[in-house]
């Protein structure tokens, strides 16, 4: 049951992630950066030697590692300590391009180093490189934490409020824009991560992929995603708005799963990846529609929100599309035997003898959450225009406060807002057509 337990495992891993991510954020405020990048980049590559050691080892490791494999939130902690806010969605961006990079290029030295080497080359060289980036950190990387900070908070008492993973989550349904855009993370975000667990052991043994044609998928698939969120981006979203360019990921992203569900020979998967490579463009859309909806004081908080109902998914996702091959008894067509000598005798597995109807279940069962994940997009509440917001406040002479409230909030522009008490109302300092909405938002 390879699809079933390499879903339970990835599963078990992003639940614990999940569950772990705010306490270890909140302990790196008071103990400090350093430790803890030590602590996560350890337990996220301890798996890694296990691979040759022992099977079940490294199926125990690789799940429980979930509780402390959450780096990024402490990276993303990092570099907030280490730059300015103007510099912070730059810095960030470099960030998960240094990772994106990794993941386009690994994959096919990995494969090289196999097809000539052997697999016990590609272990040694993964865990070689992990204990250069534990050196790394030890030797080069300093306490970003400023001492006061870290003398003020030692020792201080950890709230369950800091720690607790669902917080965000309580809060999602305070405002009916930010429980639509949450819904719809929720489930267009479900099928990508069970996507992610399986798909490349979905193309190895049900599609009959070659270990360096997967390494080459990936790092296509890769360089396109990167061009489509740079280039195409800036672009749709200049020319469609947020909302439309949000619609138009999700309309890819189903196009791509209903094709890996219902394809069956390579070309198909080839296509198909071209097309997920637009739909990645879906998730910053989302980010900056959400910047928009909030007040410029709450970003932080409906960003968690987005953060933390991913990582619900992280370990909803790969358990339900384990579960869903199970349930349809998907076989593979072949099960490489295991090199060296361990207790494990798989199963024979007989390939079918002839295809099925629908190759991938999960992924057409995921097609159809994307569609009710439109649907709820299509209600999300435009933005409001500058025109019809000057119509509007010089309807009345006296400034109402809550609908001022909900306009900047819907809007998420930085107005001037009157000092309490005071009558007056600062007119909008651009005219129509100098108003860019993209522009003003600082996020983007």
């Amino acid at each position: 049951h390879t699809f079933l337990m390499n879903g339970l495992i990835q599963g078990v891993k992003g639940l614990l992630s999940f569950m772990s991510a705010p306490l270890i954020g909140a302990l790196s405020d008071v103990w400090g950066r350093r430790s803890f990048l030590l602590v996560t980049v350890f337990f996220t590559c301890a798996p890694i030697p296990l691979m040759r050691l022992s099977p079940w080892w490294y199926f125990a490791m690789i799940s429980m590692s979930g509780a402390f494999s959450v780096t990024f939130s402490v990276i993303f902690a990092y570099v907030a300590d280490v730059t300015d806010e103007r510099e912070r969605s730059t810095a960030y961006g470099l960030v998960s391009a240094t990772f994106a990079a990794s993941l386009v290029t690994s994959p096919a030295i990995g494969a090289y180093l196999s097809a000539w080497y052997g697999d016990n080359l590609v272990v040694l060289v993964a865990t070689l490189i992990a204990l250069a980036d534990i050196c790394f950190i030890l030797l080069a990387v300093p306490e970003s934490l400023p001492d006061k900070m870290r003398l003020n908070t030692w020792g201080a008492p950890i709230s369950w409020e800091q720690a607790d993973p669902f917080a965000s989550l309580r809060k999602v349904g305070q405002d009916s824009t930010v429980l639509l855009i949450c819904i719809t993370v929720f489930l267009s975000y479900l099928p990508e991560a069970g996507q992610y667990s399986s798909f490349f052991l979905y193309l190895r043994q049900v599609i009959n992929f070659s270990s360096t044609t997967i390494a080459v998928f990936i790092g296509v698939v890769g360089i396109l995603s990167i061009v489509a969120q740079t280039l195409f981006l800036t672009l749709l979203m200049r020319t469609l708005g947020n909302k439309n360019t949000v619609l138009l990921g999700l309309g890819f992203q189903i196009l791509q799963l209903a094709w890996y569900g219902f394809g069956s020979e390579p070309w198909m998967m080839w296509a198909a990846g071209a097309v997920a490579a637009m739909s990645s463009i879906t998730f910053p859309a989302v980010s900056a529609l959400v910047s928009q909806s909030a007040d410029p004081d709450k970003q932080g908080v409906v960003q968690g929100m987005i953060t933390g109902i991913r990582g619900l998914c992280n370990g909803l996702g790969p358990a339900l599309y384990g579960f869903i091959f199970f349930l349809f008894n998907v076989e593979l067509n072949t099960m490489d035997p295991i090199q060296g000598d361990f207790n494990i005798d798989p199963l024979p597995l007989h390939s079918p003898t002839e295809h099925a109807l629908i190759p991938g279940p999960p992924f057409l069962l995921g097609a159809c959450t994307v569609v009710v994940a439109f649907l709820v997009a299509l209600f999300i509440p435009e933005k409001p225009s500058c025109s019809s917001s000057s119509s509007q406040m010089s309807l009345s002479d006296k400034p109402h406060p809550d609908s001022k409230e909900s306009m900047s909030s819907l809007a998420g522009v930085h107005i001037n807002t009157p000092l309490p008490g005071s009558d007056e109302e600062s007119p909008p300092t651009a005219s129509d057509e100098d108003f860019e909405p993209l522009l003003q938002d600082s996020i983007v």
